[in-house]
């Protein structure tokens, strides 16, 4: 019997190793291709109080009896008006009150009208419905605590509901001629933009304010620093080649 014989199967050829990749460090970023960084509003040097009371000389000047935009009858108006015109404008405030102040003038008229009849008066204001209950419910406490007047101090008016410290100061200043110092999104910019009071909170400015204004100016000030911030300091695009006080703002992106 023939023997057989098998021949070995081919071995395969082994396979190439694959070479391991090199690790390339990524170039680390240039300082010139990083962001810019966003430059602060603060001011590099603090105002002295002679080039202080050159702005306010100039605003009083511009401006002698500068006025609050909001429309009132008496300090009882006026307060509603301010706890309406939270996160919303003077004059969409003004739009509603003129007719809402012909029939509720007074703490007892405003509870009489009702919560209901209120908010149709004040429909078209932002957050209609809260501040309507707000308006009825510091109507009744000035007549229960306080005689039917609006109260004089600051912890009073702030006792009464949606008043805050904003709304005790403008009521303080603009009805019984105190000097305090109302701090909207418009001075709090002022403040901060041109150095005047820096400031991360409103009472952090209000207190920067009352600090370096000298004391003939404060009646008027608030007033100078919203129309300011208002009408030329805007957010966005601020009207410097316009401002009354562009040489001595501090202010490191003015574009005068």
């Amino acid at each position: 019997m023939a023997k057989i014989t098998r021949k070995p199967a081919p071995r395969k050829a082994p396979m190439p190793k694959k070479k391991a990749k090199r690790a390339v460090a990524k170039p680390k970023a240039s300082p010139k291709n990083k962001a810019p960084a966003k430059k602060s509003l603060r001011a590099t040097r603090p105002w002295t109080p002679a080039e202080i009371h050159e702005v306010f000389s100039r605003f009083r000047k511009a401006n002698p009896e500068p006025k609050g935009e909001l429309e009132h009858v008496n300090p009882f108006t006026l307060l509603v008006a301010v706890v309406l015109s939270a996160q919303a404008t003077d004059a969409g405030v003004n739009k509603a009150t003129r007719a809402l102040f012909e029939v509720a003038d007074t703490p007892q008229k405003m509870l009489d009208l009702g919560e209901e009849r209120l908010r149709d008066y004040i429909k078209t204001i932002g957050l209609y419905r809260t501040k309507a209950k707000n308006v009825i419910a510091l109507s009744a406490k000035i007549l229960s605590d306080f005689g039917g007047e609006v109260p004089r101090t600051r912890a009073e008016i702030e006792s009464l509901p949606g008043a805050g410290r904003k709304t005790a100061n403008v009521v303080l200043n603009m009805a019984f001629g105190e000097h305090t110092m109302a701090v909207d999104t418009h001075v709090f910019r002022v403040g901060n933009r041109t150095g005047l009071a820096p400031g991360k909170t409103p009472l952090e400015v209000e207190l920067g304010l009352e600090k370096v204004i000298p004391a003939e100016f404060m009646l008027h000030a608030h007033h100078w620093l919203i129309l300011h911030g208002r009408y030329t300091c805007l957010a966005r695009k601020p009207r410097c080649e316009v401002c009354l006080i562009n040489d001595l703002c501090r202010w490191p992106e003015k574009t005068v």
